[in-house]
C-alpha cells in the first residue's frame, strides 16, 4: 500500500472537490446580533400588561418585531440552521393566525435559500471534518424531495432533505461510493500507479464515512422535537 493511504482516507477534506476549502467552512453557530435583539424584543413584548394603552403599545411592538423578522428572512440576513430554526419557533408560537400566515412564504423561501446557497452543505461538512459530507448525496436527497408529492406537507426544505437521507437509506449507499473513489487511496509508492485497495479496505473506509455522516444528520434532526409540517 502507498504510504499516502492514511493521508488520503483520513484527510479526505483535501480532495479535489474542494470540501476542505475555506468556502465550505460553516458559519459560526452563534446567533447574529440582529436576530438576538429581535427575539428579545418579541419575548418582552408578549408579557401580560394590565393597562390598556400599554397593551396596545405591546401589540404594536410585537407587530413591528414580526415584520423585522420577516424582513430578515426575505433579505437572507439570517442563513444558518440555528437562526432559521429560532425564527421558525417564533412563527409557530404566534397566537394570531394572520401573524403565523405572514411567516409562511418568507420562511419557505428562507429554507430554500439555505439549502440552495450551499450553507446547508457547509454546516453538514462542519460536523464531518474527517470524512466530509457528500455533495452528491445532498443533491440526490434534494431531488427526491422535489419529486415527492408528499413533500408539500412541510415548508422546511432542509428538514425534508434530512428525512430523505435517513429514510431512503442514502447514507450507506453514498458512503460506499465515496470510499471507492480513486482519490481516496492515492498512489502506490513503488510503482507510481494509482493504488487499488482490497475490498476489506474499501468497506472499512465506507463505515467511517457512514458513521460520521449519520452522526451529523442525527445531530441536525434534533433541532426539531416536533416535525415542521402543516398536518
Amino acid at each position: 500500500m502507498s504510504s499516502s493511504r492514511s493521508h488520503r482516507s483520513g484527510g479526505s477534506g483535501q480532495r479535489g472537490s474542494g470540501s476542505g476549502s475555506s468556502s465550505n467552512k460553516p458559519r459560526t453557530s452563534h446567533v447574529c446580533p440582529l436576530l438576538a435583539s429581535l427575539l428579545a424584543s418579541s419575548s418582552s413584548s408578549s408579557s401580560p400588561n394590565p393597562y390598556g394603552h400599554r397593551r396596545r403599545r405591546t401589540t404594536l411592538t410585537a407587530q413591528k418585531t414580526i415584520q423585522q423578522l420577516i424582513d430578515a428572512l426575505v433579505t437572507h440576513r439570517v442563513n444558518t440552521l440555528t437562526e432559521l430554526r429560532r425564527i421558525e419557533q417564533v412563527a409557530a408560537a404566534c397566537e394570531n393566525e394572520d401573524d403565523a400566515r405572514r411567516f409562511q412564504e418568507p420562511m419557505t423561501a428562507a429554507w430554500l435559500h439555505y439549502v440552495s446557497s450551499n450553507q446547508f452543505l457547509s454546516e453538514l461538512r462542519g460536523l464531518t471534518p474527517d470524512y466530509p459530507f457528500s455533495s452528491d448525496l445532498l443533491a440526490d436527497a434534494h431531488q427526491r424531495v422535489v419529486t415527492d408529492p408528499l413533500s408539500n406537507r412541510s415548508w422546511n426544505l432542509a428538514w425534508l432533505c434530512l428525512c430523505k437521507i435517513r429514510d431512503d437509506g442514502l447514507l450507506p449507499l453514498y458512503a460506499v461510493a465515496e470510499a471507492n473513489k480513486p482519490d481516496m487511496w492515492g498512489y502506490n509508492s513503488e510503482t507510481g500507479e494509482p493504488y487499488t485497495p482490497a475490498d476489506e479496505e474499501v468497506a472499512r473506509l465506507a463505515q467511517c464515512f457512514e458513521y460520521e455522516w449519520t452522526q451529523a444528520v442525527t445531530t441536525l434532526l434534533r433541532h426539531w422535537a416536533t416535525p415542521p409540517t402543516w398536518y
